[in-house]
């Protein structure tokens, strides 16, 4: 996930060589019945359950027994479906940054979430504490992570420099262990994004909580769609944006109420 690159330490007017970790970010290509789908900018580790999730997000699969093999290469990831016919979409490029390049989300052909999965404060609070205390984090400053849990109850981790490649491997490990999405939420460390959002539905996932901000399409998706959305949930405050009634406590009017 890191290396350690020469470099000169500056601390005030001292200055010395030395070594510090740096996250490794790497293209990693997709190939699906020998056509190339898309090339990622991204950390390379847990590529089966990446694909899994990227497929299936992408609605290129729509479950995971579609999938006849996955052959992981030096940069290459190929994948063999049950359907030698599969149309893919236009070929993409990921970029770390950004994670993805869907310009337009027609919310009218998305699914709805209507679990009524709910989870408590104490929930939140108590499940970052463990997943975002990240050592390699720590270590290299230049990582995203996102956590798939049931209550507080962690199931996945996944660390990358996009977090919407660490979404796809939670979801694709999901996926690839039968795990029932409708009953699980994500923790995000990174801006929740529209991108995020849309994952998520596909997945039937539905409560997404970040330590960090959302975007206004972000909500306004989830709002449409009955995504629950929590922004800014750290040191013991949050902003829940979207439907309320799956955090446990803050009550219906919650999204009208809730301060930073």
């Amino acid at each position: 996930m890191y290396k350690k690159l020469p470099c000169i330490r500056v601390d005030g007017e001292k200055s010395e060589k030395g070594q510090h970790e740096v996250i490794e970010e790497a293209p990693m290509a997709l190939f699906v019945n020998g056509r190339h789908a898309m090339t990622a900018m991204m950390s390379p580790v847990q590529l089966e359950d990446f694909v899994t999730g990227y497929l299936y997000t992408e609605q290129i699969i729509k479950s995971v027994d579609e999938i006849e093999s996955i052959r992981i290469e030096k940069n290459r990831m190929s994948v063999i479906t049950k359907n030698l016919f599969k149309v893919l979409g236009p070929k993409k490029t990921i970029l770390s940054g950004c994670g993805g390049s869907t310009s337009f989300i027609d919310t009218e052909k998305l699914p709805k979430i209507t679990s009524a999965y709910s989870i408590s404060t104490a929930d939140i609070w108590t499940s970052q504490k463990a997943v975002l205390n990240s050592e390699l984090h720590v270590k290299t400053g230049g990582i995203h992570i996102v956590a798939l849990l049931d209550k507080a109850k962690i199931l996945a981790v996944s660390e990358d420099i996009g977090r919407h490649n660490a979404l796809d491997r939670v979801i694709g490990f999901g996926l690839r262990n039968n795990i029932d999405l409708s009953k699980t939420w994500i923790i995000v460390s990174g801006r929740i994004s529209s991108e995020m959002v849309r994952k998520c539905l596909i997945a039937g996932i539905p409560i997404i909580i970040s330590r960090g901000a959302t975007t206004t399409l972000a909500v306004e998706i989830a709002e449409k769609t009955g995504l629950t959305v929590v922004g800014f949930a750290r040191g013991g405050k949050m902003v829940v944006y979207t439907h309320a009634r799956r955090v446990e406590g803050t009550g219906p009017a919650a999204g009208a109420s809730a301060q930073k």
